[in-house]
C-alpha cells in the first residue's frame, strides 16, 4: 500500500460489550493517508516550473492524479501534450515527493494564471475557490452524444460489488473514494481510490490518457459516492458517455450530463438505479 495508510493507536469504545473490561480498549488503527500534493507546471528549460494547483489527496498514482487533473481542467488535450512528469523533492523533512514536475511539449502554451480560477482543492470539494459556474465548465473536444454506448440495467447493477470487491485500500481504513472504469461487457480495466472522489478520477483518467486510450468511448465510469458537478465534468472532458454513481446526483451534474447528450445513473445500489439523463444507452 506504500504510503496510502498509517496507524495511530485510538481508544476503543464498544458500549455493547458484554465484558465491562472490553468496553474500552487501546488498540492499533489503520487510517487513510490525506497529504499535500502540489503540480508544478511549465515549458522546458532551466529553473523551476510555476506552481499552478496543491490539492488533498492519498499518496499513489500521483502522475496520473497530475496529467488527469490538467486533461480534465482543458490545460492540455492529451498527454502528448506532455513531455516529461516526474516526482520530485519538496520541502518537508523527510522527503515525501509531494511535488510533480510537469514539463509541456514544445508549442504547448504554459497555463495562464487567472485570478477567477484557484485551484486550491481539499479532498472533498474539486472546484472550491473558482468563481462562476461559467469558470468551471470546460468544453470537452469528444463528441459524447454520438457515442452509441449500450448496456443492460442488470449489468450495470453488478457493477458496484465489482467495485468494492477491489478497493483493497478501503478494506483497510474506510475511508477512501474510489473510480472505476469498466467495459461496455462489465470488466473492470482500472480502479483508483483517494480521500478525494475528484482525485480518483483524475487518476483513472490520467491512467486512461497516459495508455492512450482517450477518448473513453464505450466505457462505464462508476463513483463510490455522489455524482457532482465536477464528476461529471471530468467524464466527459474524458469522453466517458456513461457516469454512474452509487449515490445521489446534483441539479449541475444532471444539467451537464444533459447538455453533454452523457448517460447519468445515481442510486445505483442493489438491483435499483435511476437513470436522470440519457436513458437510451440503458435500453432493458
Amino acid at each position: 500500500m506504500g504510503r496510502a495508510t498509517d496507524r495511530r493507536g485510538v481508544l476503543r469504545i464498544d458500549l455493547g460489550a458484554a465484558d465491562d473490561r472490553r468496553d474500552r480498549v487501546r488498540r492499533q488503527d489503520t487510517l487513510a493517508v490525506e497529504e499535500p500534493l502540489e503540480i508544478r507546471v511549465g515549458p522546458a528549460g532551466p529553473g523551476r516550473r510555476r506552481p499552478l494547483a496543491v490539492t488533498m489527496r492519498t499518496p499513489g498514482d500521483d502522475l496520473d492524479l497530475a496529467i488527469g487533473f490538467l486533461l480534465t481542467e482543458g490545460l492540455i488535450r492529451s498527454a502528448e501534450d506532455v513531455h516529461t512528469a516526474q516526482l520530485c523533492s519538496g520541502a518537508e523533512t523527510p522527503n515525501t515527493y509531494n511535488v510533480v514536475d510537469v514539463v509541456l511539449s514544445p508549442g504547448v502554451p504554459e497555463p495562464a494564471t487567472d485570478p477567477t480560477r484557484n485551484f486550491y482543492t481539499t479532498s472533498s470539494c474539486g472546484v472550491c475557490g473558482k468563481a462562476s459556474i461559467e469558470s468551471v465548465r470546460t468544453r470537452s473536444r469528444f463528441a459524447v452524444r454520438e457515442d452509441p454506448l449500450e448496456v443492460t440495467a442488470a449489468l450495470l447493477a453488478g457493477l458496484p460489488d465489482r467495485l468494492r470487491a477491489a478497493q483493497r485500500t478501503f478494506d483497510r481504513t474506510g475511508g477512501l473514494h474510489a473510480a472505476g472504469l469498466f467495459t461496455a461487457d462489465g470488466e473492470l480495466l482500472a480502479l483508483r481510490e483517494d480521500v478525494g472522489r475528484h482525485n480518483a478520477v483524475d487518476k483513472v483518467i490520467g491512467w486512461a490518457a497516459r495508455s492512450d486510450r482517450l477518448p473513453l468511448a464505450g466505457h462505464v465510469l462508476l463513483v463510490s459516492g455522489r455524482a457532482s458537478f465536477e464528476l461529471t465534468q471530468k467524464a466527459w472532458m474524458a469522453g466517458v458517455p456513461l457516469l454512474a454513481a452509487v449515490s445521489a446526483p446534483s441539479t449541475l451534474a444532471a444539467e451537464l450530463a444533459e447538455e453533454a447528450g452523457m448517460t447519468l445513473v445515481g442510486f445505483l445500489r442493489g438491483p435499483t438505479m435511476n437513470v436522470y439523463t440519457g436513458a437510451q444507452r440503458v435500453p432493458r
